[in-house]
Formats: structure tokens, sequence, C-alpha cells
């Protein structure tokens, strides 16, 4: 594996400003898909005579540029967008340092399961932002095709869940985001370095890859981190989505899933996420890489 992140002060601020950078691409790239992912998650079973509000991702996607216009496909972009900047920092952050711990020399190869180490460290490190973020995302996106507006925006649905229990309404869903992120971080890390070495001609460098090696790489990870994320990420945005009062437990989302869907509704918005996965990541990775050849090049010695 390459070792090229480095641990010097003015490194970790180069990662922090191209992680941040990475972060606005994917969040730009991605959004319309994610929020059909979640609309077709947290839609009620066809149960007792009742239609499903939506047939599939595409009759999802339709539905809603029908409704409110391509603008209803960004309802709740904001705070994912806000986040991003910090919520990347971390994940970088947390590659790297992950990376160290695990390093003898600062030049020293990783192996494959050294690397989805330092990634499951990643994704431990952005638990603090994310689940906030998410929490806010996902009830910014149900209402969006709700009859009742309860937020006006993020800041607002941010004051409301605060006011009514704290802390802990803001991180509500934070086991379910860890057992999504840290093994799903893990993979995304370690597929991305693996594509990028694989694709490196004998002899040359990684950071000499051309563009779309690295759209290829960084969009092969993003299916990767998606094919190990999606069936907690059903569960997460179904426990953060319901009233306080539905699930008592985490245990209670998935026993509902499974006796009202079966093991399929654990994959429920899995099309959705594939077709947002492959173009959020490639932009998130490619603007990375570019920001941090920018950095590199103003500041040679950090």
């Amino acid at each position: 594996m390459s070792s090229d992140y480095g641990a010097r002060p003015l490194a970790y601020i180069k990662y922090f400003v191209s992680g941040g950078m990475g972060g606005v691409c994917l969040t730009l790239a991605g959004q319309p898909m994610d929020t059909v992912k979640v609309n077709l998650q947290i839609q009620a079973p066809a149960v007792g005579g009742r239609a499903l509000q939506y047939n599939n991702t595409m009759d999802c996607f339709r539905k809603i540029v029908s409704r409110q216009g391509l603008w209803g496909l960004y309802k709740g972009m904001g705070a994912p967008l806000a986040g991003v900047t910090p919520i990347m920092a971390m994940t970088f952050f947390g590659f790297s340092l992950g990376k160290k711990l695990q390093q003898t020399h600062p030049q020293e190869k990783l192996r494959a399961h050294q690397v989805f180490i330092a990634g499951g460290l990643s994704g431990l490190c952005t638990a603090i932002i994310v689940v906030p973020a998410e929490r806010i995302k996902c009830l910014l996106q149900a209402q969006a095709n709700s009859a009742q507006k309860r937020f006006s925006g993020p800041v607002d649905c941010a004051r409301q869940l605060f006011q009514e229990m704290g802390l802990r309404s803001l991180y509500r869903g934070t086991v379910l985001t860890l057992l999504r992120d840290i093994p799903a971080t893990g993979v995304y890390f370690m597929s991305y370095e693996l594509m990028k070495e694989k694709m490196t001609p004998h002899g040359g460098r990684v950071s000499d890859l051309s563009v779309a090696r690295i759209l290829l790489a960084g969009g092969v990870a993003g299916i990767c981190n998606w094919i190990v994320a999606i069936p907690m990420d059903v569960l997460k945005s179904r426990f953060q989505t319901a009233p306080e009062s539905r699930y008592r437990r985490v245990a209670d989302v998935f026993r509902e899933v499974l006796r009202d869907e079966g093991p399929r509704g654990l994959y429920k918005g899995f099309t959705a996420a594939m077709l947002r996965a492959f173009p959020a990541n490639a932009a998130c990775f490619l603007g990375f890489e570019v920001s941090m050849k920018f950095l590199n090049w103003l500041f040679p010695d950090g």
C-alpha cells in the first residue's frame, strides 16, 4: 500500500482542506440519489391492501421531481453540506492516524487489512459529526414529501430536536451509524488504495495517476462502501426518522423490517445507493486529489 499521507502539522491542514473539498464534491454529486434512497428506505410497507408510495427508484425520482421540481432532490442538503468540511477532515485525519499507529516509519507500506483497520478508525472518528448531521438530513428529506412541514430548515430542525430531548435526540441512531460506518469506511479506503496501486504502472508513482483512473478508483471505492453499508443504513434511516416512542431499542427496528418485509427490506434503496455511489465518490476523491496536488505545489515542504 502507498503511504503518502504525511504526519507533519502542515500536512494535516492540507488533508483538512482537501477532505472538505472532496466532501463538497461528494455532496453536490450525490445528493439527488441520496434523497431518493432515504425516501425509499423510510416508506411504509405495502400491507393491508395499501399501495406503496414509490414502486421503484425511477418512480421515486420522477414523483419527487414532478411534485417539487429538481430542487426537491436537494432537500436536506444544508446539514451535510455545512458539516462536510469537518466530516471529511476527520475522515482523512482518522485514516492517516490509523495508518501512523501501525507504521514503524512514515514510508512503510501497509497491508490491505491494516488499511481496513485505519479506515475503520476513520469511521469511528467522524461519528460525533456524522450522527446529528444525518439525523437532520433524513428528517428534512422525509418531510419534503409529507403533508406536514415541521421544520423550516436544518437550523430549525436542530433547534427543535435539542429543545425536545437535548443532545440525546440529535444523537439518535449513533449505534447504527457506527455499525454502518466502521466496516464500510474500512472497505472504502482499502478498495481505493488497492485500486490505485493496481492501476499504477510498474515503476510509476501513485501520485501520477490520470484523472480517469482516480475517478475509477473513487467510484469503485464508493460502490464497495455501500455494498457493506446499505443494510445498516436502512435501519439507521428508519430509526432516525421514526417518532421517539416507536422503537425502544436498536434491535426493534431490525425485527420490524424482517417481520414486515423479510431480508429484502434491508436492501431498500440499494439501486439508488449504487447509482449515487460511483459518481459521488469519484467526484469526492478527484476533488481531494486535485486539492492535495495544488496545496503540495503551493506548500511543497508540508
